[in-house]
């Protein structure tokens, strides 16, 4: 998971952690830290060539993110954090996620989460080599 630079900027990052663990999940490795474009690259290769990729990449890389490993029960702990997180397009999320409560902008919109196992073992090889 990471709190997205608007989430830091915003002074949001307790608020997001705090929904983490009162849904009962596990914090078990944290970062803050600025992306550097070569990582955010490897973050976002599903997105290299698409139109929106460069403004992306200035995105998440223009300020401080806070980086996760999130732990649950079970192997679908990438789906309540997605649940938690609430539809991409704020505008669309359901009151009491992260994003329809707390997110403004589409393209601003507080956090990323996993979309599966293998995209969540994928990322956390990126963001914290030596944990997976």
């Amino acid at each position: 998971m990471i709190v997205k630079p608007d989430g830091v900027e915003r002074g949001l990052t307790g608020e997001i952690l705090s929904r983490i663990e009162r849904k009962g999940l596990r914090i078990v490795a944290g970062d803050l830290r600025t992306i550097g474009r070569e990582v955010a690259s490897r973050h976002y290769e599903e997105h290299q060539g698409k139109a929106f990729y460069e403004d992306l990449l200035a995105f998440i890389t223009r300020s401080p993110a806070w980086v996760l490993v999130v732990e649950g029960p079970g192997d679908e702990t990438y789906a309540v954090v997605r649940r938690l997180m609430g539809s991409t397009n704020p505008r669309e999320a359901a009151p009491g996620t992260i994003r329809g409560d707390l997110a403004i902008e589409l393209t601003e919109n507080l956090v990323h989460g996993s979309d599966s196992p293998e995209a969540a073992a994928r990322e956390i090889g990126i963001f914290f080599p030596g944990l997976t």
